[in-house]
């Protein structure tokens, strides 16, 4: 458990598949694959609760099946990142995406990258701010532009222009968060 204290809660995702072969085109059934998940780069108290290391490792553990069963059922290792980072943008015990930190004026901005280690091609967006998912964004600019990074008002254009989830920014605030913030600041 002591582990899970290390973990950081900053998710600008480390996830990474690894394969026998370089191939992004969906598994076989004699295919090996390695899903490793980050939990982020922030704070998290030596003192946690019992309660509290067990909801972030089955939050963990869920993230994993999802990867797994994406991976297990022949879609590609594209899919199984964005699926698994969107579970995990989801899920408030997280800091990216919903419960995202606050910046030093007081708002929630989130990044997201994504690559294809096939082709190395990559998407990222930073500075988000009514994406509710950015990883899907990020997967957009790689798959559907000649871009690789797009930045805050462009960003959030470009979500609404491809038709992604966009939620009030108020969506991605958490009170504890939020006085956590507030008391670093004052």
């Amino acid at each position: 458990m002591k582990i899970l204290s290390s973990i950081s809660i900053f998710i600008i995702s480390c996830f990474f598949i690894s394969f026998y072969s370089f191939h992004s085109f969906a598994q076989t059934e004699n295919e090996l694959y390695t899903i490793v998940i980050h939990g982020g780069a922030g704070y998290m108290s030596p003192e946690i609760s019992d309660e509290g290391k067990s909801a972030y490792l089955q939050s963990l553990q869920h993230a994993l099946e999802i990867g797994q069963t994406i991976l297990k059922s022949g879609g590609t290792s594209l899919d199984a990142v964005e699926q698994v980072i969107r579970f995990l943008e989801d899920d408030s015990l997280f800091n990216a995406g919903k419960g995202a930190v606050f910046t030093a004026a007081g708002v929630n901005e989130m990044d997201a990258s994504i690559m294809n280690g096939k082709d190395l091609s990559s998407g990222a967006v930073t500075g988000v701010t009514i994406i509710k998912n950015p990883i899907s964004l990020a997967r957009l600019v790689m798959e559907k532009t000649n871009h690789v990074l797009l930045s805050g008002q462009g960003a959030d254009d470009f979500g609404k222009k491809m038709g992604v989830d966009i939620v009030d920014s108020d969506y991605f605030r958490v009170d504890a968060r939020y006085r956590s913030w507030k008391k670093k600041m004052d």
